[in-house]
């Protein structure tokens, strides 16, 4: 690397991470909620361990959330994660389920009821032209990876993988941030016995598997999203070849680099909701406001408000306007109006632009009250299971409102652009 660029890493989870059930867990409860109730009032966290999950919170619903709903609920979420094997610590018919589920505060529903935020907070949202998605290369091709990841364990393809797995995507950038190829990929995925090769020094992931696992699912990914960085081989480092040598621009690939990963899931490490907030949002590229997003209704402006920074800062940068652009909102408990708007373009505005007309136009074409918020993205709609696994942003899916880029148009002809 010479002194003229820069590295940079982003990583992301599979579905089948601890605390990426513990998400889709909540986030399952809580469509369910929304499905049977528009209006509910949902926070709700889940711990999985070996053989347990606990559903807490504080959830105010018209819905049916008795013990055997929950139950229900929980089961049926693990088993579509992979986990059904009760032999590997952890599945969907012989975990046990605990609840302990209560209605929300009545002095936060003070503030709610007439169309406050739900918490006090400040809320970022990035966006850049990296991509065609508008997100960073980085946590973009990262997921990427555990998204395939999924696709190939549950197809069948590549049959020794389980549903645990973690990647980790470093790409290198010119001194003017332009992303010029890919340096280094790490892929940690927990896998059966039928690939552990046993010697003298213990259990080893056979380095067969690692070739596999470069073949069919690290080289398509990245060829699928930016073959132009693709500059040199991908070549296998061995947990016992650290040193290998390294063709020039050769991209190195650690693949299980502990040198095993038999033992995973929720019985390998306790999973929270919540605990993955840098990987749900921008891989460490724009800033955090520090709130989680999973098992939150809408009325909880940690989650909305986060969507809708989103939503401001990609309409943006399709509009053209700049490069790439960070958007803060923040808010108080039960008040409606976002208490400051902060715009950073990194220099990458358009001529003839500032931050202070990109404010201007964020207060005349969107809307910015959590019932605006909600109303304008639809968010009263059981979406929200989706979003718990490969990322609440970058996925152009038709129920994620908050990637729609159609209202660039109205940005990039708005006379306070001209």
């Amino acid at each position: 690397m010479s002194q003229d660029t820069y590295l940079f890493t982003s990583e992301s989870v599979s579905m089948g991470h601890p605390d990426k059930v513990a998400d889709q867990i909540s986030d399952a409860v809580l469509d369910y909620c929304l499905q049977t109730d528009p209006s509910s009032r949902v926070a709700c966290e889940t711990l999985v361990t070996t053989n347990l999950v606990v559903v807490a919170g504080e959830i105010t619903t018209k819905a049916d959330l008795s013990r055997s709903v929950v139950d229900r609920l929980v089961r049926d979420a693990i088993r579509e994660i992979g986990y059904v094997d009760p032999s590997i610590g952890f599945a969907a018919d012989t975990c046990q389920v605990d609840c302990h589920i209560h209605s929300q505060s009545p002095d936060i529903s003070i503030g709610v009821d007439v169309g406050g935020a739900g918490d006090q907070g400040m809320m970022f949202g990035f966006a850049c032209d990296e991509t065609p998605s508008l997100m960073p290369l980085p946590i973009h091709v990262a997921h990427r990876l555990v998204e395939n990841h999924a696709n190939l364990r549950k197809t069948g393809q590549l049959g020794f993988l389980r549903p645990d797995a973690k990647s980790q995507v470093t790409v290198e950038y010119s001194a003017d941030g332009i992303p010029s190829r890919f340096d280094t990929i790490v892929l940690s995925t927990q896998h059966d016995a039928s690939v552990i090769l046993e010697t003298n020094k213990g259990k080893f992931f056979t380095n067969d598997a690692r070739a596999l696992i470069i073949d069919k699912l690290i080289k398509p990914t990245l060829l699928a999203e930016r073959p132009d960085l693709v500059k040199g081989p991908l070549v296998m480092i061995p947990p016992d070849q650290p040193n290998i040598t390294i063709p020039v621009n050769g991209i190195r690939c650690y693949i299980n680099p502990t040198g095993c990963f038999l033992e995973g899931g929720p019985h390998g490490d306790c999973g929270l909701t919540g605990r993955k907030i840098i990987v749900d949002t921008y891989g460490g590229r724009g800033r955090h406001g520090g709130g989680a997003f999973s098992g939150k209704d809408p009325t909880k402006v940690d989650r909305s408000a986060a969507y809708l920074a989103r939503y401001i800062a990609k309409n943006l940068v399709a509009a053209g306007l700049a490069k790439q652009c960070e958007v803060q909102l923040s808010y108080a408990i039960g008040h409606p109006d976002p208490l400051s708007i902060w715009v950073n373009t990194n220099n990458t505005l358009k001529a003839g632009l500032t931050e202070e007309k990109l404010i201007k136009l964020i207060r005349k074409h969107f809307k910015l009250t959590p019932q605006g918020i909600i109303d304008s993205l639809k968010l009263r709609r059981p979406i929200y299971r989706e979003t718990a696994r490969h990322g609440h942003f970058g996925r152009e899916l038709s129920n994620f409102t908050w990637e729609d880029r159609t209202i660039a148009t109205e940005l990039k002809n708005d006379p306070i652009v001209s």
